[in-house]
């Protein structure tokens, strides 16, 4: 490693989508990745407690995919891609009661309502937590549950400590795509072909030059500008050294980008017990306290043998803590609620599988959210430094998809654009 146009520390979608545009407009870059694997958080494995069958770890859908800049490039490749609206199914409980068809048909309506009650609170100019939005609400009976959705399940955030300018402005429409084979898999195929060194940590950067260098284990990488997509928890953590030190007000947005946290926790049944549930049947159940542990579930997708938990924000932490058979038992006993004993039945003796973000080395969380009165971290990370020489990028980075692929893409699309912008102009 002596030299490169632009070095791009990590190989998820913002890397690969920065070595991608630097390629297209014929610069070197080279890509520096601390694990064993290009993708990051969008990671298809074929774990053997599902006989290898695919499993998407992290990320799983092209979210708002009629505008997602990855959507046409997943179909390039071939790729066949599913559509939640047409495949999944839905199923809500009151209690330990299915929800009646005029408690689901208030439950439909209380997204809008519960939509028109943020915009009225943020009319006023400031911020204010998600949970604002509850509370101005308090005779709604299903606006906890959305704000569970929205806050502790899609963004991984507690509701309390979440901006409610920022849940706005990244609210997610559209279309849900999942690439059959799974979404890590396609993006792993989209870093093909680029220079990408595994298992190659950057340990410093020094920025404060003429040109910037990467420190690694295996030597020091120069180049012209360096493009970093690292999640917030790896670099609040201070696992990258920078010289000279970043600004105070980069400084500033990373600490207002916490990681927030989501477990994937896989229960195989050993029964032909299905539930009485297709495949693909999503179940939530009413939320009647702010904060209350809300985990939903996957049951039989794509046909398979197994139900599929999803958990997140302050809970998520908690059962990290106590370890992965808490986890499947908190998963267990949520279904219990639910379906009753016949569950401990149908799951006994079956296999388990928790996903652990919170203790990967190389991410440390799922994906960044902000705190009330800070929704301009996002941008503020995202300026860049130098002219153009040091560029965060990522999901973290985003306004519009944060906490997603397509985010993370054109994060690094832009930081590419304007590492190449600051080489044009060193070059004239």
């Amino acid at each position: 490693m002596t030299h490169a146009d632009i070095a791009i520390i990590g190989a998820g979608a913002a890397g690969i989508g920065a070595a991608r545009a630097a390629a297209a407009a014929g610069r070197r870059a080279i890509v520096l990745e601390a694990s064993g694997r290009i993708g990051g958080r969008a990671w298809t494995a074929h774990p053997p407690e599902l006989d290898g069958q695919w499993f998407d770890m992290g990320a799983i859908w092209l979210h708002d995919a009629a505008r997602n800049p990855v959507t046409p490039l997943v179909h390039a490749l071939g790729l066949r891609l599913l559509n939640s609206a047409e495949i999944r199914q839905e199923r809500t409980f009151v209690g330990e009661r299915p929800a009646s068809e005029p408690e689901l048909a208030d439950y439909d309506g209380a997204w809008e309502r519960y939509s028109r009650a943020a915009e009225r609170i943020l009319a006023d100019g400031g911020d204010a937590p998600l949970a604002a939005v509850a509370e101005r609400l308090k005779d709604d009976p299903w606006a906890l549950t959305v704000e569970a959705w929205e806050g502790p399940v899609i963004c991984c955030a507690d509701a309390d400590r979440f901006s409610l300018r920022d849940w706005r402005r990244n609210a997610l429409g559209g279309l849900n795509l999942v690439p059959e084979g799974g979404i890590g898999a396609a993006v792993a195929q989209l870093g093909q072909g680029l220079d990408i060194r595994l298992g190659t940590p950057a340990l410093a950067v020094s920025w404060g030059g003429s040109e910037a260098q990467v420190e690694t284990p295996n030597g020091t990488l120069r180049a012209g500008a360096v493009i970093i997509t690292a999640s917030t928890g790896v670099l609040r953590a201070g696992a990258i050294r920078f010289d000279p030190a970043l600004p105070a007000e980069t400084a500033a947005a990373l600490e207002a980008l916490p990681m927030g946290l989501a477990i994937k926790v896989v229960l195989r049944a050993t029964g032909t017990d299905r539930l009485g549930l297709p495949s693909h049947t999503s179940v939530d159940h009413q939320v009647r306290q702010s904060g209350e542990p809300f985990m939903i579930f996957n049951c039989w997708p794509h046909g398979r043998d197994y139900v599929q938990g999803w958990i997140g924000a302050s809970p998520a932490w908690e059962l990290a803590q106590a370890g992965e058979a808490a986890v499947a038992d908190f998963a267990l006993a949520e279904l219990r609620k639910l379906f009753g004993g016949r569950v401990d039945a149908l799951f006994a003796g079956g296999a388990r599988l928790v996903t652990r973000w919170d203790a990967d080395p190389f991410v440390r969380g799922a994906y960044a959210y902000v705190p009330p009165g800070r929704a301009e971290a996002r941008a503020a990370l995202a300026r860049p430094l130098a002219g153009g020489r040091l560029i965060f990028a990522g999901e973290a980075c985003h306004d519009g998809y944060a906490g997603t692929v397509g985010g993370a893409w054109l994060s690094g699309e832009a930081a590419a654009r304007a590492a190449l912008a600051a080489l044009a102009r060193e070059a004239a």
